[in-house]
Parts: C-alpha cells; structure tokens; sequence
C-alpha cells in the first residue's frame, strides 16, 4: 500500500507552502520526494513561529521545528545543496537525470540564471515534467511580482468576498492561495505525467496564487463575467440561497442550508412559518428579503440551544451542523475515521500526529472493497538528514563532486 505514484521521483526545490503542499500530496500519493533545502537555514517555514516544539532535554534554537513545516512537509527526504556551488550544482543536476517531477517555485528567471533553464532541464532529462508556481504568473505585465499568499488573497478579488460586510474586507483563516496552488499544480503534475505517457516526453506545468483564486471564484466570477453583478462581502450568509448560514441561537449558533425549496417548506413546518409567506415563496424572493428571513429564524431560535436546535433540525431532515474550534475537529469520530490524522516517528521528536492526506483509495472486488490507502507515512525531515543517503545513492551509479561552499539565499516566489 505505497500510493499510486510507487516508482516516481520528485524533487523539491520549493520552499514556504504552495509549492511545499505540491510536493507533500504527491509524496503521500507514494511519490519519493527530495526536498532541495539552503544549507544551514533551510525552508524559510522551518523558522515560522511560534509554535515551535523541541526534543526532550534540548533546548538550543538549532534543535526546535517549527509546526508550520510540519504541516507540508511529511513524506520528504532533505537534502541541503547550495545552488550557486559548482559541486551542489552537479549534485542537483544527477538528481534531474534521474526525477520523473521538478517542483520549483523561485521567482520567474531565478531558476535559469543558476543554470538550470527549461531549455537545458529539456537537454538533460526530456521526460522531466517542470511545476513551476508563482504569485501573479510567469509572464504578463505583473509576473515578477513575488507572491505573498493576503497579497494575493487582496488582488485576486478573494477577500472583497470575504468578511462580515463590503467594508470589512477579511482574509480566509488559512493561506488559501499558497494551498490552492499547490492543489492546482499537483492537478496538473499528474496530468503531464498522464500525457508522458503517450507522448514520451515531459513538459512544463505553470500556475499562480492569482491563477488559483480566481480559478475558485465559482459562481462569483460568472455574476460579474455574466450578469454584470460585483460580489460584495456579506458575513456568514450565502449571497444566492436563504436561508444558508450562520444562525444565532441561546447560548451560541448553528449553521444551517435550505438549498432547496422542499428544505424551506420542511423548515417552515419544524418551526410554525408559513412557506408561502408574501416574500418568502422562493428563494429569489428570500434572497431579496435577506434580513427578515434572518431576523424571523433568529428570534425563533432565541431560546433554544444549540444541541436541542441541532437536534430538531437532524430530526426534520434540514441540513445543519455546529462551527467547531480545531481541536474539536482532531478529537471528532467523524475526522478519525476518514483517515484525516495520522502518527509518525519524527528523528528527534518522536511520536506525532499530523493532518492526513485527503484522500483514500480502494479497488472493488467480489467480495467488496479492499481499501489501498497509503499508511506508511514518514515524518517531515529534520534539516539535511538524508543527505548523505542520497549523495551515495547517487554515486552508486555515477561518480558525483563532493558538496561545498556557503549557504545562499534565493529569492522563492510562495
């Protein structure tokens, strides 16, 4: 049960997280991973906190991991290479001989002016299938901009959707655009290693935080490209279906979706309103009359809580659900059993928990499925330990120089 990808070779040269998260869900796909990493410093991540964690019994800075790099980085092998040495160099190189994936998300040009353009890559592994990420794109009137994940959370129109009105613009809780990078771009790996296939040849992949967001405007972008109508931030409360969203009641707040007119009519019924209301009798009229829904849903709730609301609303068949915190989704049944956190044996941490993979993978049968998901997963790796591995696999098939030099730094793009 080692993944899909058995058998293919990565190798990392980004750093922070969209492309990071590239690599780690190829890596838990079965993929090998080489994680490239400046010496001394490593991935910028490596030093975002706190939170950290250190060893029992150590407590000097050099011996603590931060849980930002924790979290994109299990599957991985590290090998620290300072690319502007001539040795380093030649190891990169051996390793881009043999790599099925190169994943990099150094601003556009960096990676040619250190001598490794798509032209010489094509020259030295034609089957080799390039990701290449960055903020707003490789080329255009704008693509050398770096990519910063709220920056680009602002430009690509994301947060103007986001917060509790138009004038309270807010940032999704996570690094959306980094991740939805990353997700864009593993897509499309595996869909040039499907065409390699036929083709014999690799080619190179390319996308952006911009790429990524606007990619996800959904029914937003088509309002405007369509019908003309800018969206607006408008809290807790879908812009085209009422009632959806966040309702207060005593003592704390449910979440609830009638995406259906038999839903509103089930609602209606559970709590004594008339579905056929002036105003109310479907969802464009609702959606026209936003407030009142919310206000007359509300005042019903007032006085029961949240546990009893959920419960009469499982009960008449209405989608709803609580607004968890983060621990109680990592303590929740239902998380556990999706496979959704996993243990591994980090090198001087030991025992950890982490995220799981998202996805699982079964193949039917006579008998039913049998479940092939991944298990064996690897802890995110402490700053070039498996460099030595990988420098005498290497040699075992072809001679290699020695690494050398000083740690340099080179400007990523995410």
């Amino acid at each position: 049960m080692s993944g899909p990808l058995d058998g293919v070779l990565v190798v990392d040269l980004t750093r922070a997280l969209a492309g990071p998260h590239a690599a780690m869900m190829l890596g838990d796909l079965g993929a090998r991973v080489i994680k490239v990493e400046n010496p001394g410093s490593g991935d910028d991540t490596r030093g975002w906190g706190p939170p950290f964690v250190q060893p029992e019994g150590r407590a000097e800075p050099e011996a603590r991991e931060s849980t930002y790099f924790l979290s994109t980085n299990k599957n991985k092998e590290s090998i620290t290479l300072d690319l502007k040495d001539d040795a380093d160099k030649a190891v990169l190189t051996e390793l881009l001989r043999r790599a099925d994936v190169l994943l990099e998300n150094f601003r556009p040009g960096t990676l040619a002016r250190l001598g490794f353009g798509t032209d010489v890559l094509a020259e030295l592994n034609p089957r080799l299938v390039t990701l290449a990420i960055s903020g707003f794109g490789h080329d255009g009137p704008e693509g050398g901009r770096a990519g910063y994940d709220q920056i680009a959370q602002g430009e690509g129109g994301l947060m103007s959707l986001t917060g509790s009105g138009p004038d309270d613009p807010q940032r999704v809780g996570v690094p959306i655009g980094d991740l939805l990078a990353g997700m864009y771009g593993a897509y499309g790996v595996l869909a040039a290693l499907m065409e390699r296939e036929r083709t014999g040849r690799g080619q190179v992949v390319r996308t952006s935080l911009l790429a990524a967001i606007v990619g996800v405007h959904a029914f937003q972008g088509t309002a405007w490209t369509v019908a003309g109508r800018v969206g607006r931030a408008q809290g807790n409360h879908h812009p085209s279906i009422v009632p959806y969203g966040l309702f207060h009641c005593a003592g704390g707040s449910v979440q609830l979706s009638c995406g259906s007119e038999g839903l509103w009519r089930r609602l209606c019924a559970e709590f004594g309103f008339d579905p056929e209301a002036p105003g109310m009798a479907t969802n464009g009229e609702r959606v026209g009359n936003r407030e009142q829904v919310i206000a007359m849903l509300e005042d019903a709730f007032a006085d029961i809580a949240p546990e009893d609301l959920l419960a009469r609303l499982a009960a008449a068949g209405i989608p709803a659900g609580k607004v968890r915190t983060i621990d109680e989704v990592y303590t929740w049944d239902q998380t556990l059993s999706q496979g959704l956190l996993v243990d591994v044996e980090h090198a001087t941490l030991g025992r950890l928990s982490l995220p799981g993979p998202p996805l699982r993978f079964f193949t039917p049968g006579p008998d039913g499925e049998t479940e092939t998901t991944r298990r064996d997963h690897a802890a995110p790796p402490v700053l070039g330990a498996d460099g030595d591995a990988i420098r005498a696999w290497l040699s075992s098939s072809a001679g290699v120089p020695q690494p050398a030099g000083d740690d340099v730094e080179e400007g990523h793009a995410t």
